[in-house]
């Protein structure tokens, strides 16, 4: 006979399934290192995705360390009752944690249990609507937060990011190898801050036998327009191109 735990997760994720069901697509963005670009890759293959004509949303599963808000220079507080709204930010919906914190200063500190709580609380009492793509920002590492959220989401796959170091390939590697371990489809590798010669990118595609997606190429604008809540893909023709050969890549 399973587990009580066991039988509780399943349960959950039949609801979710039902509750979600207008969803036709859940990407996950995911690294076991921070500081990789995990919030850069969603927010602008998210809004890749919305200049191509699909239903676009985002959320920030980064329950502790929520950055998609400042990122696109949402200044919201949610009203905090049920269904929660997502905020709308040129076409796309966003709900992150920040949303309900009165100062983005101030650190969330939960256990693990309290984090899978709040990101099912998320999920089955937002009204996301009917979706093409959802877009999730996970917290980096190999522990509680990520391992929750894999659990109770049914992710269409995974979008490892890394950067051409190989401490950080080394990491994107654990990633991919938790979420084959979890059954969960690696959809391909974006390798960030790159010089155009896949290195770290290219060592985790290896490893994982996953497809590179693209090298994003070192920009001074990502920090300049990131820092303005403006999104890079949309104000610069390199850096959207390169995005949208990735999308290309995951669509196809």
């Amino acid at each position: 006979m399973a587990h009580p735990s066991i039988l509780k997760v399943i349960e959950q994720r039949k609801k979710l399934k039902e509750k979600l069901s207008g969803i036709k697509n859940k990407i996950g963005v995911y690294s076991a290192k921070g500081g990789v670009g995990k919030t850069t890759t969603t927010v602008n293959l998210a809004f890749t995705l919305k200049n191509m004509g699909y239903k676009v949303g985002i959320l920030d599963a980064d329950i502790d360390c929520p950055n998609v808000c400042m990122f696109l220079g949402i200044n919201y507080e949610a009203p905090g009752t049920f269904p929660i709204k997502p905020f709308e930010k040129d076409g796309v919906l966003v709900l992150s944690t920040a949303m309900f914190v009165d100062d983005n200063k101030k650190p969330i500190i939960w256990r693990g249990p309290m984090i899978g709580k709040m990101v099912a609380e998320f999920l089955e009492n937002t009204e996301w609507g009917d979706l093409d793509y959802l877009l999730v920002d996970l917290p980096p590492g190999t522990s509680d937060a990520p391992l929750s959220i894999i659990q109770l989401l049914d992710l269409k796959g995974f979008v490892i990011v890394t950067t051409p170091q190989h401490i950080a390939a080394i990491n994107a590697i654990r990633s991919g190898m938790m979420a084959k371990r979890l059954g969960v489809s690696i959809l391909g590798i974006v390798e960030n801050m790159s010089d155009g010669t896949p290195k770290g990118g290219l060592e985790v595609s290896t490893a994982l036998n996953a497809n590179l997606l693209g090298c994003i190429k070192q920009n001074i604008l990502f920090g300049e327009l990131s820092d303005k809540g403006e999104i890079p893909s949309l104000k610069d023709k390199n850096i959207s191109e390169e995005y949208s050969n990735i999308i290309k890549k995951i669509l196809g």
